[in-house]
């Protein structure tokens, strides 16, 4: 966005969602995504590769307590998505937190938060096709195909959907939600037969003393389980996808707020619930960080059809991430490119409406996944796991000092506030924050893979001192000349 809009958004009063676009990377978008696509989309940024996958090595290091991390990490999820919401019934944009970071913090609020974010969906997709790789090795006749040429396979395919149009996104992601919906009610309706019959699951009775006979709660102390809130905080890291997906819906104002509103029940019934539901099933000793827990026991059940079918929703789940990573950082990179603070081929668009730039550039990053999954194929998804949450972090915080600002901007007059609010705030924002930095504090406790995470930190701030040396001539040529465009049409 130019300084003349964020002047307008300082001197004048905002009405909700303005008719013309604050952010001029909004501008060339088709609006082909309706209610339903935004709807799924939430309900896909809910249920992905951190529950899918994830859950069966949580399981294993922290125990039954594990549904607790997802419960607290899940409310304070909700708060950050709450808070974008908000946002986007204020002024709905493809650039989501990134233009209004540009907007409430000012051009280099928009360079961090987006170059942030970038980070997070490049690992992310490195860790989705690492998953894709290892649920790909269940099958036998796989199982000789080295990890990386899979995970290669599997980036080339979704890079090509990906490149299609927004339509075909919105109806992959549609569908892929339903698969994703579906085979978790199956599986809790087996789970709940499985609990109410007393049918044996991996040689042993299911119930309460599965959890009572194994350690309880926290068979390995309460730490573990504070330790894994950075990958739980990761599994709830699609959810802002929705604010990039209302810059191209039809009608964001009215699909936004019930999407939003849908998430919580969502959140405890498919997260929570789920994760209950496998420690009352089997002991956490059982579950493995290399098989999605869900696997583990329908395969256990003695019906290994069930684990195919299940193995291969779960690989439909990290398809589902990787095809949202490419779209999102499309739009987040064009958003950026208009301001000057990514590469210009970001900002490009092809005739059917898909910035195509952006898209390519988070797969190139992509492909240096695959060469992880070449050299540390053992270990490739635990350390873009954390790398990822350094990302997701960032965001998240971004996001609720956007809202902060935001809120003290309609306190003094400046804007509008929607009635869709943030519960709390400004309260809900500040604790929120310090939550977010706690967890990244936590990741010091992962002597092998987090603290060495956590030493990436002043590296990708040095990263981003010398990028932004480099862009801010070209951000301030493009503010100047939006102000000698504004003068002119004087």
């Amino acid at each position: 966005m130019s300084k003349e809009a964020v002047t307008a958004a300082q001197e004048a009063p905002r009405t909700v969602a303005s008719d013309v676009p604050a952010d001029a990377g909004d501008a060339g978008y088709s609006k082909d995504l309706k209610a339903r696509h935004i709807n799924m989309i939430a309900i896909g940024g809910a249920i992905g590769t951190g529950l899918f996958l994830g859950a069966g090595g949580r399981l294993n290091s922290a125990g039954p307590g594990l549904a607790l991390a997802y419960l607290v990490c899940g409310i304070f999820a909700f708060f950050v998505v709450r808070a974008l919401g908000a946002m986007v019934v204020y002024r709905p944009s493809s650039g989501s937190f990134v233009s209004y970071a540009r907007e409430f913090l000012g051009e280099k609020g928009a360079y961090v938060a987006g170059w942030g974010y970038f980070l997070n969906w490049a690992t992310t997709g490195i860790a989705d096709i690492t998953a894709i790789a290892l649920y790909t090795h269940y099958w036998s006749f796989f199982t000789d195909i080295p990890q990386w040429v899979l995970a290669l396979i599997a980036l080339s395919i979704v890079l090509v959907v990906n490149l299609i149009s927004v339509k075909i996104f919105g109806e992959l992601e549609f569908w892929f939600s339903i698969v994703k919906v579906s085979a978790l009610v199956i599986f809790m309706a087996i789970g709940i037969f499985l609990l109410v019959t007393q049918s044996d699951v991996g040689g042993e009775k299911p119930g309460l003393h599965v959890i009572t006979e194994n350690g309880g709660l926290f068979p390995a102390g309460v730490m573990p389980v504070v330790i894994v809130m950075t990958g739980v905080v990761f599994a709830y890291a699609s959810l802002e996808l929705i604010g990039v997906a209302a810059g191209e819906a039809a009608e964001p104002q009215k699909v936004v707020p019930r999407a939003v509103n849908s998430i919580m029940w969502r959140v405890g019934l498919f997260y929570v619930g789920s994760v209950v539901l496998l420690a009352l099933l089997m002991p956490g000793s059982k579950y493995s960080g290399d098989e999605s827990p869900f696997v583990t026991v329908l395969s256990s059940i003695g019906v290994p059809a069930a684990g195919d079918v299940m193995n291969l929703v779960v690989l439909t789940a990290a398809m589902s991430s990787l095809n949202s990573g490419l779209y999102s950082t499309g739009r987040i990179l064009r958003s950026m490119a208009m301001a000057g603070t990514a590469p210009a081929f970001t900002s490009k668009m092809s005739r059917t409406n898909v910035p195509y730039g952006g898209i390519l550039l988070t797969s190139g990053v992509c492909v240096a996944g695959v060469g992880l999954n070449f050299l540390v194929p053992e270990k490739a998804f635990e350390i873009v796991l954390n790398v990822a949450a350094l990302g997701i972090i960032s965001t998240w915080i971004t996001i609720m000092l956007c809202h902060m600002v935001f809120r003290r901007r309609a306190e003094e007059g400046l804007l509008t506030l929607p009635k869709f609010k943030l519960p709390g705030s400004p309260v809900t924002e500040i604790v929120t924050i310090v939550f977010l930095l706690t967890v990244l504090g936590l990741m010091w406790k992962d002597a092998e893979i987090g603290r060495p995470t956590l030493y990436l930190i002043p590296v990708i701030a040095l990263a981003l001192v010398i990028g932004w040396y480099k862009v801010r001539d070209k951000v301030a040529a493009g503010g100047l000349a939006a102000e000698r465009q504004l003068d002119s049409s004087k």
